[in-house]
């Protein structure tokens, strides 16, 4: 008889051919179970979604109340469902009045093709920037906007007027015109290793897409929920955009992304043609469910006001020869080694030493660190240990 590792290398597609192939039996806070008694603290919170961590009871316990209601039904717009309404109504009321309503959607990068969309619907301009060394999914419109040769080359031909700029270039903006229905940015770029724009930068952009009539749209997949330090990472640049991204934790371990902007923007996706976006799963009643349950305890609990300190606490812990530089915003931290080969012996280290971590796209020599919100300072020194254990054991 096959065992499940077998059937998961026969049967389930592959990305790579080197999974991790951790066999995980259970997960609560900020650990991860295997089914021989194994254990490993997650330190990158399966990509920025947990940041309540592993099963938060109250999201459990939203989850299977909802179930027990109903599941899917019909669920772009039609019908009205109580978890939906109330989680947009809790957003609306934390977020800036430009940005009241809400578009469900099942994913990070389906919230990008809808904003992709809607830009274009909204301003009749053909024309959409994005930035080299930005990741906003994998589907054919997201990776048309990502910004990495390597990873979007064997999939041309891409979408056509789709243009690149250079990241904290002040000088490039000039490029935004009377074309461009929309200009999508990270307020901090993840897959490059940590990115952080200057605040000067971020304003540039926002006052020359309002002088052009561009859409600023904020991807906040990643940063969003808490990560940087505020619910949202925009509120730290002093800007508001016309269009936010949210995904990844935003659905509290469920699957649940959504764009939001004005009636007036949001309005132009339901006429000529209607239905001009629509989705099947989007908004789905229990990932709202949970959602709204992880958002609750995050406006209730001080897990974001303590994401700075806890932050700079990894970075003081992290003091090791073989580290070059550190680049952080909150609680996306990157670790810069000397080379890929080195940076993978560091992680396999790691993981069987019981810590979880990853790598970065477009910075392949550094470790990612993005553990739960809730991760402690005594679970931060821990980790730490484990990390400086395994560069000792790399860089002998």
């Amino acid at each position: 008889m096959q065992s499940e590792r077998q059937l998961f290398l026969q049967h389930i597609a592959q990305t790579s051919d080197s999974p991790l192939l951790l066999e995980i039996e259970s997960a609560s806070g900020l650990w991860l179970y295997g089914k021989n008694e194994e254990k490993w603290m997650d330190l990158i919170a399966g990509i920025s979604v947990s940041n309540l961590g592993h099963c938060h009871p109250e999201i459990v316990k939203a989850v299977q109340l909802q179930a027990q209601n109903y599941m899917h039904t019909l669920v772009y717009g039609e019908l009205l469902m109580s978890p939906q309404v109330k989680l947009a109504q809790l957003l609306a009321s934390i977020l800036p009045s430009t940005l009241q309503q809400v578009y469900y959607t099942n994913s990070g990068a389906e919230a990008v093709e809808g904003a992709m969309k809607l830009a274009k619907r909204y301003t009749g301009r053909p024309e959409i920037i994005g930035f080299h060394h930005a990741y906003h999914g994998s589907t054919q419109g997201a990776l048309s906007l990502l910004g990495d040769e390597y990873w979007r080359n064997k999939f041309r031909p891409l979408l056509p007027g789709v243009r690149h700029l250079r990241y904290n270039h002040i000088d490039d903006l000039e490029l935004i015109n009377s074309q461009t229905a929309a200009v999508f940015i990270d307020p901090v770029q993840a897959e490059s290793g940590v990115t952080v724009p200057s605040n000067d930068f971020m304003q540039a952009l926002r006052k020359k897409c309002s002088q052009t009539g561009t859409l600023l749209v904020l991807d906040e997949i990643q940063t969003g929920m808490g990560r940087t330090g505020t619910m949202f990472a925009f509120e730290q640049l002093e800007i508001v955009p016309d269009i936010l991204l949210l995904a990844k934790s935003f659905g509290g371990g469920m699957p649940l992304g959504a764009f939001i902007s004005s009636s007036e923007i949001m309005s132009s996706l339901s006429f000529n043609p209607i239905l001009g976006h629509i989705t099947t799963f989007g908004g789905h009643p229990v990932s709202c469910a949970a959602a709204l349950a992880n958002l609750q305890v995050l406006l209730r609990e001080k897990y974001i006001q303590e994401v700075k300190t806890k932050g700079n606490l990894f970075v003081r812990k992290l003091i090791h020869p073989a580290i070059q530089k550190i680049t952080h915003k909150g609680l996306m931290i990157a670790v810069h080694l000397d080379n890929f080969e080195n940076l993978q012996k560091v992680i396999q280290s790691c993981i069987q030493k019981g810590l979880l971590t990853d790598w970065f796209l477009f910075e392949s020599r550094a470790m990612r660190i993005a553990p739960p919100l809730i991760i402690t300072e005594s679970e931060i020194e821990y980790a730490c240990d484990i990390i400086i254990s395994a560069l000792d054991e790399v860089y002998k």
